[in-house]
């Protein structure tokens, strides 16, 4: 697994940032539309771009959604379901150039990781995913080359440029039972891919095993999907969880299933909620990051 110089950082958010109902509860009932983003950065130092999984998006969204937040401020950015849904990982280079193309080097210094979310449909097979592994971009500078290659879709509105060379992770959410066995999270040890640590109810695999030099969580909610907020012992025993990752353990818990990871200086962790019904999300996400601190 890769090691990186940079401080070792907890970066905690939520899973977009434009829900009606946190109008109110969250966000000033008179904040100005498309004032979202801005506000939710001013009080967290992350955030999911949900957008990018349902559609390419082009390059002026993300440097507006880069301009309207802080220069310390992290996107992790939600893979294109084109790629995991529709094709399911299958003949994905084109996909992947199209992805890359659709301006995500355009958030710069502000990108994090990139999130693919697997279907609940789709089991654990070992050769699709190292394939699909194999094609992932490690650094902006891989990623613009692939951008390069993108097809007529893309023509006239492509971004096929980065303004340095950074390192680019990427973190696999898993959702059939298959994948929680030693062999899948091997596999992503062997591709340096971070296992994505999803909270969910109960309804997909929760897995605690760490894969990479990062640890990412997606809080979807903790009774019910979605809707259910987290109590305060909850988000104690989240906020114990991931100091000890942060600070380079990889501690047996009841939702690991491989030998532990070895111990580390210290490790990224990203953690988003996801349980936006009833502005959930927004604030277990500083309940969460007050402890943290």
């Amino acid at each position: 697994m890769r090691t990186r110089s940079a401080s070792r950082r907890i970066r905690i958010g939520t899973s977009g940032w434009v829900y009606g109902p946190w109008h109110g509860p969250f966000y000033p009932r008179d904040l100005r539309r498309g004032g979202e983003l801005e506000y939710l950065s001013s009080r967290l130092g992350s955030a999911e771009i949900n957008a990018s999984f349902y559609s390419l998006q082009r390059p002026e969204h993300y440097r507006r959604w880069a301009e309207q937040t802080p220069d310390d401020f992290l996107f992790a950015v939600k893979g294109s379901r084109f790629i995991t849904h529709m094709k399911k990982l299958r003949d994905a280079e084109t996909p992947l150039a199209n992805f890359f193309a659709s301006g995500v080097l355009a958030l710069g210094p502000k990108l994090g990781p990139l999130l693919w979310q697997l279907p609940p449909s789709l089991p654990f097979d070992a050769d699709r995913l190292a394939e699909f592994f194999r094609l992932l971009p490690r650094s902006t500078g891989a990623a613009a080359d692939l951008a390069a290659r993108h097809d007529e879709r893309l023509a006239g509105r492509a971004l096929t440029e980065t303004d340095a060379d950074r390192p680019i992770r990427h973190a696999l959410e898993v959702r059939h039972p298959s994948f929680a066995a030693p062999e899948p999270v091997e596999l992503l040890r062997d591709h340096d891919i971070g296992l994505v640590v999803a909270d969910a109810a109960g309804d997909w695999p929760h897995l605690e095993d760490v894969t990479s030099d990062f640890v990412y969580l997606r809080f979807h909610g903790a009774e019910e999907l979605y809707a259910s907020g987290y109590t305060g012992e909850d988000l104690d025993r989240w906020a114990n969880l991931i100091r000890s990752w942060h600070e380079g353990e990889s501690p047996r818990t009841p939702h690991t299933v491989a030998p532990p990871a070895p111990k580390t200086k210290g490790r990224d962790v990203y953690a988003y909620f996801d349980n936006d019904v009833k502005a959930h999300a927004p604030e277990d996400a500083l309940a969460l990051a007050e402890r943290c601190a």
